[in-house]
C-alpha cells in the first residue's frame, strides 16, 4: 500500500492517542504504520490488538477509503419469512407431495424449490430443516399403524388391559403368539467382529437354510416364557404349546391373551377349550390390534438380540440358539410393567381417529393450513 500526501493528511486528521480502542482514529494508525513499512504483526503489537484485526481494517481502507474505517451499521435480522409461508410448509410436509413431483416424501431441497415455484418466495433448505426440527417433523422417517375396526374394540381393550393391570388373585394370566417363518440365515463370508471405533460388520447377502415357527407363551406376573418350535403352522402346533402350558400350571384357572389368528378360533381349538371345562379362558385382542398382546414385546427382544443378527448354517442350529435364548431369559426374567389403562388407550385411539377423519376429509391444502396456522 502506498499513500498519497493527501491521504496521509486525511488519516493524520483522525489520529488520536492511546491503545487500540476500536475507533476510526486507532484504525487510521494501522494504515499509516503499514504505509511506513511496519508489518501487520508488528502493528498489532504496537496497537495492543491482533493481526487479524489489523488485516481486516487495512482491507477495508483499501476497498472503501476512510469511510471503510467506520463501523458499519448492522442491517438487523434478515427479513422474516411470512407466517403464511411457514404454515404452508408445515401443511405440505404433512401431506403426500403432488404427484407430478414424482417423489414419495418431502426433502428440504425439494420443499425449498416447490415453495419458490408455487409461492415465489425463497426459503433455504436450511430454513426448512430448522422449521421441521422446531415442530418435530421428520418426513424422511416412516412408521406403521392400523386403526382397529373391531365393533367390540373398547370392550376387548378393557378386558385385556384389565388382566395386565389387575391379574385375578390365584389365577394365571398368560400371553401367547407365534412368530412365523423365522429364517435360518447364513452369511456368505465370516462376520467382522466389533473393535474400538468400529462396528461389527456382516455381508449384505446371505444363504437361506430353512425356516421354523416359534410359538411362545409368557407369564404376565413373572415374565417366564414357554416356547415350542415347529416346522409347520397349524392349529395342532398351537395346541401343543397350550398343552405344555396347562401341564406346567397349577392354578385353577388360566387366562390366555392372544390375537385373532384362525388357529386360535378354529373348531379344533374350541373343542380343546371345551375339554378343559372352563379352566382355560381365551381373551382375544381386537382385530387389527395385535400390538395389545404383551408377548409382542418379547418377540421384539428375541428378534433384536438373536434372530436378526444371528448366523445359522441350518434350522437345527437356529433351534438350538432359540432354546438357549429362552433358557437364559428364564434364568433372570422380570415381568413387563404395563402402565397404560384401557381408558387411556381408547381415548388416544379416538383422538387419532378424529385426526385421520379431518386430514383425509380435507379437499384443499388450505383446509390443513388453517389447522396449522
Amino acid at each position: 500500500m502506498s499513500l498519497t500526501e493527501q491521504q496521509r493528511v486525511e488519516l493524520l486528521s483522525h489520529i488520536g492517542t492511546g491503545a487500540y480502542d476500536g475507533s476510526v482514529e486507532a484504525r487510521a494508525k494501522f494504515v499509516l504504520w503499514y504505509d511506513e513499512g511496519h508489518g501487520k504483526a508488528e502493528i498489532a503489537r504496537m496497537a495492543g490488538t491482533t493481526p487479524p484485526t489489523v488485516a481486516k481494517w487495512l482491507k477495508r481502507y483499501e476497498d472503501f477509503g476512510i469511510e471503510g474505517l467506520v463501523n458499519r451499521t448492522s442491517p438487523g435480522s434478515p427479513p422474516q419469512i411470512p407466517a403464511r409461508i411457514r404454515a404452508r410448509v408445515l401443511a405440505l410436509t404433512r401431506q403426500t407431495p403432488p404427484e407430478h413431483l414424482g417423489i414419495s416424501h418431502w426433502t428440504s431441497p425439494q420443499m425449498s424449490r416447490y415453495i419458490m415455484q408455487t409461492e415465489e418466495v425463497y426459503v433455504s433448505q436450511t430454513w426448512v430443516s430448522r422449521l421441521w426440527r422446531e415442530h418435530g417433523l421428520q418426513p424422511w422417517r416412516q412408521g406403521t399403524f392400523k386403526i382397529s375396526k373391531d365393533p367390540d374394540f373398547e370392550e376387548k381393550v378393557r378386558d385385556v388391559v384389565g388382566l395386565y393391570l389387575n391379574p385375578p388373585e390365584g389365577e394365571a394370566v398368560l400371553t401367547t403368539d407365534v412368530k412365523s417363518q423365522v429364517q435360518a440365515l447364513d452369511r456368505t463370508q465370516p462376520m467382522l467382529p466389533l473393535d474400538f471405533g468400529k462396528t461389527a460388520k456382516r455381508t449384505h447377502d446371505y444363504v437361506r437354510n430353512g425356516t421354523i415357527d416359534l410359538y411362545a407363551c409368557q407369564d404376565v406376573r413373572t415374565g417366564k416364557v414357554t416356547a415350542n418350535l415347529s416346522p409347520t403352522h397349524t392349529t395342532k402346533d398351537f395346541l401343543k404349546l397350550m398343552d405344555a402350558v396347562v401341564k406346567e400350571r397349577s392354578e385353577p384357572k388360566i387366562h390366555v391373551v392372544l390375537d385373532n389368528a384362525s388357529a386360535h378360533k378354529s373348531e379344533e381349538a374350541k373343542k380343546w377349550l371345551k375339554k378343559h371345562d372352563g379352566r382355560v379362558v381365551f381373551h382375544f385382542t381386537p382385530t387389527g390390534a395385535s400390538w395389545l398382546n404383551m408377548i409382542e414385546i418379547w418377540n421384539g427382544i428375541i428378534t433384536r438380540q438373536l434372530i436378526r443378527r444371528g448366523t445359522h448354517t441350518s434350522v437345527k442350529t437356529l433351534i438350538a440358539d432359540i432354546e438357549q435364548f429362552v433358557a437364559h431369559w428364564n434364568s433372570y426374567c422380570k415381568p413387563v410393567v404395563w402402565t397404560v389403562t384401557g381408558d387411556e388407550i381408547i381415548d388416544k385411539v379416538r383422538i387419532i381417529t378424529a385426526q385421520m377423519d379431518r386430514l383425509l376429509g380435507a379437499t384443499e391444502i388450505t383446509d390443513v393450513v388453517r389447522e396449522v396456522a
